[in-house]
């Protein structure tokens, strides 16, 4: 079974469209709209989409190709926390070299 995700943002309005299917040896399945009804405060209810670790990966690069980041910034596997490290050790050498200026003589 192949899990097909495609998500992709519309022209004419503020959304982003995702398609869903799934390849079998019998057909193509499509997943249809979900619908919503109501349920009682604090009642247990199932979620109404579950994926596979490598499907929910698929789905944020494709929201990633529609021009959606995280809104803390941290986004880029990581890449602003090492920027902040370097920036950091940076610091450290430029505070010691002007403590001792004659530390690179």
């Amino acid at each position: 079974m192949e899990t097909l995700i495609r998500a992709q943002r519309e022209l004419w309005n503020d959304t982003i469209a995702i398609h869903m299917a799934e390849r079998k040896p019998f057909g193509l399945f499509v997943a249809q709209t979900a619908t919503f009804t109501e349920q009682p405060e604090g009642s247990f209810h199932e979620p109404f989409l579950r994926l596979q670790l490598a499907d929910a990966q698929r789905l944020m690069n494709e929201l990633w190709d529609c021009g959606l980041r995280p809104s803390e910034g941290t986004g880029s596997a990581g890449s602003l926390k090492e920027t902040e490290k370097h920036l950091t050790d940076m610091q450290r050498i430029a505070f010691m070299l002007l403590e001792r200026p004659n530390a690179l003589r």
